[in-house]
C-alpha cells in the first residue's frame, strides 16, 4: 500500500513538473510590464546613474522562451541593462539570448546609465527601447528615458589667487574647495553640487552672488521624495579665522552637514567678517548657521530647519535684520533651536535682531545663555515676532509679538507650506499670518 502511495505521489509530482515546464509558442501570449517607459532622473554627463530596477511577470498559463532581449540602439546611449541576472553584452549587440520565464513567474530587469556628454547646457532627454523578442515571433519593448547633463567636474579644486566663477554649466565639486589666504573668490550665477565629502574652506575672502550649492545627488530616495529634500549631503561651507570681508549676495546653501562656521578671530567693529544678504540656509544636519566671536550682519536672509540651531551664536558682534528664523526640522525631537546665543566662550559684544520671524514647532525657540558673568553679555530684540515665553524687560525687548504656542495662527500656520511628509517647504508669509512686516519675505 505504501508503494502505491509513494508511485501514485511521484507520478503526480511528475505531471506537475511537467506542466510547470510548459512552454508555448504562441503569438498570443504577452508579458506584463509594470509601465510602458522606464524614466531615470537626471544624470550628470559621464557620471553614473543610481541603480533601477523592474519585474517583467508572465502571467500566462504556459511559460515563455525569449529569443533574445536586447537594446535597440545598441551601446549609443549609456544605458547598461541585467536581465535575470545576464548582462546585455555590448560585444555581442547589447543583448542576451535564450531567457526563460516560466508561467506565473517574472525575472528582474536592472538599469543605469552613465550618459555620454551631450554638448548642450541644459539637461538632454536620452531614450532606448529594451526590446523582447519571444521565439513566437511576438515583440515587445520598453521604453528606457534619462536626462543627461553636462556639467564641470571639479577634483578638490584650490583657488591660489583672486578668481571668478561664472558658468552656465553645473560645477560638481569632489573633495574639498579650498580658497588659499589671500586670494578673492567670486562666484556668480552659478551653481555648485557638492559630492558627499566636499565643502569649501576658506582661508582668504570669498564674494558670491545669485548662487546654490547644494549636493549633487539629483535622483531620488523615494518616489515622492528628492536627494535635493535630504539633509546631510554634503559638509557645508567653513570659514577659517584668517578669513575676512566675506559676502554672500542671493546665495542658497542647502541640505549640508553644518550650513556655515565662522570660526573665532580677532573682532574689528569697522568690518563685517561675513555679511549675507538674501540668502537661505536650510535642511541642515547640524547648525544652520554656527558664528564663533566674529563680526557678521544678516540682512533679509532664510535661516529654517537645522537638527542642530539655526543659527548659533557665541560671543561677537551680530546683527540680524529682518531675517526669518523658522525651526521646523522634522527628523528629531531633540531639534536646536531657531536661535541660540551664548558668551560662553567669548563676550557677547552685542547682538542686536530687528524685524525678524523666530518660530518653530516648540514652545520655545529663543535660548539666551549667560554663561560666563563676568564677560560681556549684550543684546537686543525690536520690532520682531518671537516664540518663547514673554517677559518683561524693555532694556532688551522692544515692540515684540509674544507668539504663544497655543494661538491658532502661530507656528507653522504663518507660512505658505510646512509639509512635513514631502520636506517641502515655502516660508512666504501666509495671508492670516500675524508677522505680517516682519521677516525675510515681508
Amino acid at each position: 500500500m505504501k508503494r502505491i502511495f509513494f508511485f501514485i505521489s511521484l507520478i503526480l509530482g511528475l505531471v506537475a513538473c511537467a506542466d510547470d515546464d510548459s512552454f508555448s509558442t504562441s503569438t498570443g501570449l504577452r508579458l506584463d510590464f509594470p509601465s510602458d517607459t522606464i524614466k531615470l532622473d537626471t544624470v550628470f554627463s559621464r557620471t553614473a546613474s543610481s541603480t533601477y530596477t523592474f519585474w517583467v511577470n508572465n502571467r500566462n498559463d504556459n511559460g515563455v522562451k525569449l529569443q533574445s532581449v536586447h537594446l535597440k540602439r545598441g551601446n549609443q546611449t549609456g544605458f547598461r541593462v541585467n536581465v535575470d541576472g545576464m548582462y546585455l553584452d555590448n560585444n555581442n549587440g547589447s543583448q542576451t539570448n535564450d531567457v526563460e520565464i516560466r508561467k506565473n513567474d517574472s525575472v528582474l530587469v536592472v538599469v543605469e546609465i552613465t550618459p555620454y556628454e551631450t554638448y548642450q547646457t541644459t539637461p538632454k532627454e536620452i531614450t532606448d527601447e529594451l526590446v523582447f523578442l519571444m521565439e513566437s515571433g511576438t515583440e515587445q519593448s520598453v521604453c528606457l528615458k534619462a536626462w543627461a547633463w553636462d556639467a564641470i567636474k571639479c577634483e578638490q579644486p584650490v583657488i591660489e589667487r583672486d578668481s571668478v566663477i561664472e558658468s552656465d554649466k553645473p560645477l560638481v565639486i569632489y573633495g574639498d574647495f579650498i580658497v588659499k589666504e589671500g586670494a578673492h573668490l567670486t562666484i556668480r550665477n552659478t551653481t555648485l553640487y557638492f559630492h558627499a565629502d566636499a565643502g569649501m574652506e576658506v582661508y582668504g575672502t570669498l564674494h558670491t552672488d545669485n548662487c546654490t550649492m547644494r549636493g549633487d545627488r539629483l535622483d531620488r530616495m523615494f518616489s515622492y521624495l528628492p536627494y535635493d529634500r535630504v539633509p546631510g549631503q554634503w559638509k557645508g561651507i567653513r570659514f577659517y579665522n584668517i578669513s575676512n570681508n566675506n559676502v554672500l549676495n542671493t546665495t542658497q546653501i542647502r541640505n549640508s552637514n553644518q550650513g556655515l562656521i565662522c570660526d573665532s578671530s580677532a573682532i574689528d567693529s569697522t568690518h563685517y567678517r561675513l555679511k549675507m544678504q538674501q540668502c537661505v540656509v536650510h535642511n541642515c544636519q547640524g547648525d544652520g548657521i554656527k558664528l564663533t566671536n566674529a563680526h557678521v550682519r544678516l540682512e533679509n536672509c532664510q535661516l529654517t530647519n537645522a537638527m542642530g540651531d539655526c543659527v548659533n551664536i557665541n560671543g561677537g558682534m551680530v546683527e540680524i535684520v529682518y531675517c526669518t528664523l523658522a525651526q521646523f526640522y522634522p527628523f528629531t525631537g531633540g531639534r536646536g533651536a531657531a536661535l541660540r546665543f551664548t558668551n560662553q566662550t567669548s563676550p557677547l559684544y552685542n547682538m542686536m535682531c530687528e524685524g525678524t520671524i523666530i518660530t518653530g514647532y516648540d514652545d520655545d525657540v529663543l535660548i539666551g545663555e549667560q554663561a560666563k558673568d563676568g564677560a560681556a553679555f549684550n543684546y537686543t530684540f525690536t520690532h520682531s515676532l518671537l516664540r518663547t515665553p514673554k517677559i518683561d524687560d524693555t532694556a532688551h525687548f522692544n515692540d515684540i509679538i509674544w507668539e504663544s504656542p497655543n494661538d491658532e495662527i502661530q507656528g507653522k500656520a504663518h507660512f505658505i507650506k510646512i509639509d512635513e511628509d514631502n520636506l517641502d517647504y515655502d516660508f512666504h508669509l501666509d495671508v492670516l499670518s500675524t508677522a505680517a512686516g516682519l521677516g525675510c519675505y515681508r
